[in-house]
């Protein structure tokens, strides 16, 4: 390899194990369509292998964002990955995407073949679980811009639909049930806040704090919950009028962008159960109920439109699931507890 290279901090061949040392988690997600190997300048899909008589393509880049420094600190990388692929299969599966491949992209301060595995390793996982193939992607050695032991990972999902089966807000109406899907824990976004409330209340990652069994880092590290399998099935049945992703902005922004102008929401959050993590960032952060709803999912990572006679049809097919609410005449999102007007 180039000396000069190396001496300005670019190792190619630690580049090159890394590459070999992935090639096994790469192959375990291939699936019909994938053409090519790894290693090619693009990845390539071949849309004409699958059924599809008018083809949508839909698309959703994401990153991990600040969950990243909770691995850092842990020094633990096998499952953020799995929240890069999430934060992009269930912004697209909502519009009745059937993922079909993954792009990733990991930039680091310093090539380190074992870490580089344990990040794609996450990101198979992900793939596995939401039936996409991982075809490519980037590993960018960049030291001075970041540190030795730090990174970024990002990608990007493609999915596709039948043009007449694509998943709008055009059949919601006033009266339709709010169904929630539970999260796995906090998922990957808020965790600014969270970093800041670790840092004012003092809180270590390596203790276990009640209600908890294990250390606070690994909860927070908790990977996001993929909702693929659950939204494609409610599709196929023709049971599936709309779907949000609750993300960023926690119930508040994510349920009305489900929603035709003129139309909102009533929640009731007496319906479901709240994490322990959540009660205990609130609790440590002193934080009130409304910026934990704007912020948080609070066990909620997704949220569909039913018809109301179909309830019992929709559970049929969930291993569990919620009715929160209903979508209102209005705009906006009202949450409320039982009992409350």
């Amino acid at each position: 390899m180039s000396e000069a290279y190396k001496q300005a901090g670019v190792n190619i061949e630690a580049g090159y194990e890394a590459v070999d040392r992935i090639k096994q988690h790469v192959d375990r997600t291939s699936r019909l369509g994938v053409m090519g190997a790894l290693g090619s300048f693009g990845g390539m899909f071949d849309l004409s292998s699958l059924n599809y008589q008018e083809p949508v393509l839909i698309s959703g880049t994401d990153g991990v964002g600040t969950k990243l420094k909770l691995a850092f600190d842990m020094n633990r990388h096998d499952t953020i990955g799995v929240d890069a692929v999430a934060m992009c299969v269930n912004d697209i599966v909502v519009q009745g995407a059937e993922p079909l491949y993954f792009l990733d992209y990991i930039a680091l301060g310093q090539s380190q073949p074992k870490k580089i595995e344990s990040i794609v390793k996450g990101i198979a996982d992900g793939c596995e679980q939401s039936g996409c193939a991982l075809i490519g992607g980037e590993t960018a050695e960049m030291p001075g811009v970041y540190d030795p032991n730090d990174y970024d990972v990002a990608g990007f999902a493609v999915g596709v639909s039948e043009k007449s089966e694509l998943i709008t807000s055009d059949s919601i109406q006033a009266g339709d049930y709010l169904i929630g899907l539970p999260s796995s824990g906090v998922h990957s976004n808020g965790y600014s806040l969270v970093q800041h409330i670790i840092d004012q209340a003092n809180l270590s990652l390596d203790q276990i704090y009640e209600p908890f069994t294990q250390p606070l880092g690994d909860v927070l590290l908790t990977p996001t919950r993929i909702y693929v399998d659950e939204i494609l099935r409610l599709k196929e049945k023709g049971l599936l009028k709309g779907a949000a992703h609750i993300t960023g902005g926690g119930f508040y922004e994510n349920i009305p962008r489900m929603l035709p102008a003129g139309l909102g929401a009533e929640v009731d959050i007496s319906t479901f159960s709240q994490p322990s993590i959540f009660r205990f960032l609130q609790e440590k952060g002193d934080l009130t109920h409304d910026d934990m709803y704007r912020v948080f999912n609070m066990g909620i990572g997704m949220v569909i439109a039913i018809e109301a006679d179909q309830v019992n049809d929709v559970f049929n097919l969930l291993d569990q699931a919620y009715v929160i609410g209903q979508v209102k005449h209005g705009e906006g999102i009202k949450l409320k507890a039982e009992g409350q007007a």
